[in-house]
């Protein structure tokens, strides 16, 4: 799983392609055509309504494709297979999106947004994820584990900091079942990055008004393309399990709780590697 970012400045009602976020790429990532990726959940955050576009040949156009609305100040998927069934929309590997986004005019201010995609199999990326009954079945004990974030004001991801900066109370040696991430102010997006989950990235919406879909996000989308979706970290690697935003063009404290659950020893599959 991979969140992809990227942000246009003051683009008014003119379509500008995204810059993306450090690290982020708009090419889909070269894998099996047998197995091709899916686009899982499409999120932004507007200060002025706008529109957040993807297309490309390889889509339904190339003039208009995936053309979503977006509200001002309010950043909830505008396409997500969260909570319910839903078409797995097909991403060719290799392919280049194009990806736009319009909204404020007035000068300085980014307008942001974010993709999650889904790889069945990507070539010597490994990461560690479970279903709903697999959690149902073997979940131990709920923990609220806090990041505080302090984001940065050029757009794209900002704040890092390890899992335990804020608390360090993880087990040792133990895997954690990430269900989804609260937010107390609103964000684009918070991203999550360490080893067990092939260090991609996986990210949910940082939308505070909307603690329902943050709080299961991983279970619900599992859940809705019958795959095992919801992400597993050992403490082990607590230090390398790094956590960021997505603000706009003005810095943000945010307080990020990750709801994690303790799982018990061997329930836990090894990551498969391709």
């Amino acid at each position: 799983m991979e969140v992809l970012t990227g942000f246009v400045t003051a683009p008014g009602s003119t379509y500008t392609a995204w810059t993306m976020a450090t690290g982020n790429s708009n090419q889909i990532r070269s894998a099996d055509p047998s197995t091709p990726a899916i686009l899982l959940a499409v999120w932004g955050w507007n200060q002025v309504a706008g529109d957040l576009r993807i297309r490309s040949p390889r889509l339904h156009d190339a003039q208009q494709a995936i053309r979503l609305r977006l509200p001002a100040n309010l950043s909830v998927p505008a396409y997500s297979g969260y909570g319910f069934e839903t078409i797995a929309q097909k991403l060719i590997p290799q392919d280049v999106l194009t990806i736009e986004q319009t909204g404020s005019a007035v000068g300085g201010q980014i307008e942001t947004g974010s993709l999650l995609v889904w790889y069945p199999a990507l070539p010597g990326v490994g990461g560690r994820f479970i279903d709903g009954p697999t959690l149902q079945k073997n979940g131990l004990n709920l923990l609220g584990q806090e990041v505080a974030i302090t984001t940065g004001v050029g757009g794209g991801y900002s704040g890092q900091v390890a899992i335990n900066n804020t608390m360090d109370t993880l087990k040792a040696n133990t895997d954690y079942a990430l269900l989804g991430i609260l937010t107390d102010v609103r964000v684009c997006t918070i991203r999550v990055q360490g080893v067990d989950v092939g260090n991609m990235g996986v990210g949910v919406p940082g939308e505070y008004t909307s603690r329902e879909i943050q709080a299961n996000w991983f279970v619900r989308l599992s859940d809705s393309f019958n795959t095992p979706m919801i992400p597993i970290f050992n403490s082990a690697n607590k230090t390398a399990i790094l956590v960021d935003a997505v603000s706009q063009q003005v810095g943000i404290s945010v307080v990020a709780t990750l709801l994690m659950v303790e799982m018990p020893a061997g329930s836990v599959p090894a990551a498969k590697i391709s």
